[in-house]
């Protein structure tokens, strides 16, 4: 039976999928473990109210774990972590068709396409920081799970662009979006890089029209999280005010009658578009009313909130309290772009008027205050060490790691110091390499030489960064079963999948390379973290070591091209009686009537032809015979023979095509004769 591709595709990552599943099922937690997993569970058991900005559909849909665990209190724990690890190994089914998407791109060989997926797939299965996050009661493995689909369906949809109908593609895109907001906002970091597969798939790229499309992708990503998370529900908690006070209505009186009107505006303004021809217009409508109706979750909030439930974190019954809880006022704010050095305490301003719900009526408790970051003598762009609270030895930690003295005034090197050491360095890199180089052990960690360093395994280079690794007690060390070595191979075979694309699609490599920033570095410039942090936070950056999995099954083609690259053993070869006929060149004076006459005097092509014949020749590897017609020499490939005489397109290659019969018995002689030939 012939296999074609797509059921391959399938058949494999399936398995892959399955496999990850049955690993995560296995080495799951058999209770609540630390930090948030408890207050998780007991939200999913009595469908109660986390900590801000909550999690709506993993409510739910831990709920229906539960139920399916036979809704008892001592399975609860085990169910939830259970669709953890159910929905962890569907993410690495969805990285499985992402890397044979991209690495499909490259070369034509199946075997090659499906090992690169699942060597990658795989990487990214026992990655440490996504092995945790999937084997617990957290919100991460849900979130990693829709990150992968949204990304996986961009794919989709680049595939069938130009079908009828493609548009459901990027309409269900945005669906999956609102619904994830429900789960882990980390999902909105994908847009820019969906973004950049619409443009490369929809208009000819320019550099101009990159940036551009590079800007509106940061946009969507920020009108999507100020205006439709919030603003939608600053609208509707004003609505609410409006009808309770003013008009005597109801408490949600004014909260209903927004949303009301806000679907029947999106419906008229759809069919004005359609008529008008407004096509993108209609587009975003059609995703901006997906968005929404995913991120109707929510509303489940405000009605277990009135019910009064034991975990009710800052009791969200009410629209008013609903717009704090998204927007996280409780954790405070810090600056991003501009704002002042810690030797300086920023003025407070008043951002609003402060309601609370009263018997029946939204009764005016206050105002609001928010810190005003600019108006500062030492403000200045890219503040990084802001903060002068003592609550994590916040300026002693910006001193150490930055060099400062006592008594000294920071200045933007300073800043830019503690930004590579501390914030870069620290929390992101020293993550990234715990998965695709090795880790110490798995103490906490605050900047000393013995606790949670990333290591090579390679004792040389070890010792150079952290001192004489050997002088440390096997506890923290050897019997510390977090000790990992990879001797930095992962990260290695991470880099040639990088250089692959980079050399053979550079516009998949944009597209990763958005995705790798956005959920990795982009978070180390927003969260601006400041102080020594109470846990580990690397589960925050899973979804760019997702991005560098991505690379890693890319690598593997790199690795099958150097391994064919090595020289051969010379065998003696002699034809046999049934061997098929294979290609060869024929010299110029047997070409056939009709391919032109030579010229008595060939001139060298040049060492560029040469080079782009030889990228062509290694991708394609089938036999031809390619010859400038009347101006160059013939120049061959041997190979496989399957695809007939063809001219090339204008623009690309101006050759000629031959097939010529020759016995098989000096196949593997031309192969080593023009290897030499074309990379002499």
């Amino acid at each position: 039976m012939q296999w074609n591709f797509r059921r391959l595709n399938l058949i494999v990552g399936w398995i892959i999928g399955l496999f990850a599943c049955t690993v995560y099922i296995m080495t799951m937690e058999a209770t609540g473990s630390f930090w948030d997993c408890g207050e998780f569970i007991a939200s999913c058991y009595k469908l109660q109210i986390p900590h801000p900005p909550g999690a709506p559909l993993f409510i739910l849909l831990g709920r229906f774990f539960i139920i399916l665990f036979g809704d008892d209190p001592h399975t609860a724990a085990r169910a939830v972590n259970f669709m953890s690890a159910i929905a962890s190994g569907l993410s690495i089914l969805f990285l499985f068709w992402t890397i044979t998407h991209f690495a499909r791109k490259i070369t034509t060989n199946t075997f090659t396409i499906l090992s690169a997926g699942a060597i990658g797939a795989l990487a990214y299965t026992f990655c440490d920081s996504f092995w945790y996050s999937a084997v617990e009661g957290e919100v991460y493995a849900s979130s990693a799970f829709f990150t992968a689909l949204v990304f996986w369906a961009i794919l989709k949809w680049e595939q069938h662009a130009d079908d009828k109908g493609s548009d459901k593609w990027i309409i269900f895109i945005f669906y999956m979006m609102g619904l994830s907001i429900g789960v882990h906002l980390l999902n909105l970091l994908t847009i820019p890089a969906i973004v950049m597969v619409y443009y490369f798939r929809k208009y000819k790229p320019t550099v101009k029209g990159g940036i551009l499309a590079f800007f509106i992708g940061c946009l969507i990503t920020g009108v999507v999280q100020k205006f439709v998370i919030q603003s939608t529900i600053k609208g509707a908690a004003s609505f609410d005010i409006f009808f309770v006070n003013s008009l005597g209505l109801p408490f949600f009186s004014g909260f209903t009658t927004f949303f009301i009107l806000l679907a029947i505006s999106i419906v008229l303004l759809i069919r004005w578009a359609a008529r008008k021809g407004y096509y993108f217009l209609k587009l975003g409508l059609w995703c901006a009313g997906f968005m929404l109706l995913g991120y109707s979750t929510y509303f489940t909030t405000l009605i277990r909130s009135n019910a009064d439930t034991a975990v009710d974190m800052y009791n969200v019954d009410n629209p008013i309290d609903l717009v704090s809880y998204l927007s996280r006022e409780y954790y405070g704010d810090w600056p991003i772009a501009y704002g002042p050095d810690f030797t300086d305490t920023p003025p407070t301003v008043q951002s609003g008027d402060y309601y609370v719900k009263g018997k029946d009526r939204y009764e005016l408790a206050g105002k609001k205050y928010a810190m005003d970051w600019t108006n500062t003598p030492s403000a200045h762009l890219f503040p990084r060490m802001y903060d002068n609270s003592t609550t994590r030895d916040e300026i002693g930690t910006y001193r150490r790691w930055s060099g400062l003295d006592e008594g000294d005034q920071p200045t933007m090197a300073d800043n830019i110091k503690y930004f590579l050491r501390y914030q870069t360095g620290w929390m992101y890199f020293r993550y990234f390499m715990w998965n695709f180089s090795g880790k110490q052990n798995d103490l906490q960690g605050f900047g000393n030489p013995r606790d949670s360093n990333w290591i090579s395994g390679i004792p040389a280079v070890d010792n150079l960064l952290y001192g004489n690794q050997s002088a440390i007690p096997d506890t923290a060390r050897t019997h510390n079963k977090s000790y990992n070595r990879m001797y930095m191979l992962p990260f290695l075979l991470g880099l040639l999948g990088l250089i692959v694309q980079w050399k053979h699609n550079r516009r998949d490599l944009v597209v990763t390379g958005l995705l790798f920033f956005f959920t990795g570095w982009a978070i180390v410039i927003y969260l601006n973290q400041a102080g020594m942090q109470p846990r580990e936070r690397d589960y925050a950056f899973a979804g760019s070591f997702y991005a560098f999995a991505i690379w890693i099954g890319l690598g593997v083609i790199a690795v099958q091209n150097l391994l064919q690259r090595l020289p051969l053993p010379d065998k003696k070869l002699t034809p046999r009686a049934h061997d098929p006929p294979l290609l060869h060149c024929s010299p110029l004076s047997d070409v056939q009537p009709g391919m032109g006459r030579p010229r008595p005097q060939q001139k060298d092509p040049g060492p560029r032809l040469r080079s782009r014949l030889s990228r062509k020749l290694s991708a394609q590897r089938h036999p031809v015979l390619l010859r400038r017609q009347r101006h160059l020499p013939a120049l061959v490939c041997t190979g496989s023979g399957r695809h007939p005489p063809r001219r090339t397109g204008h623009g690309q290659y101006p050759y000629r095509l031959r097939l010529v019969h020759q016995p098989a018995a000096i196949q593997d002689q031309q192969k080593r004769s023009l290897r030499r030939t074309f990379h002499s």
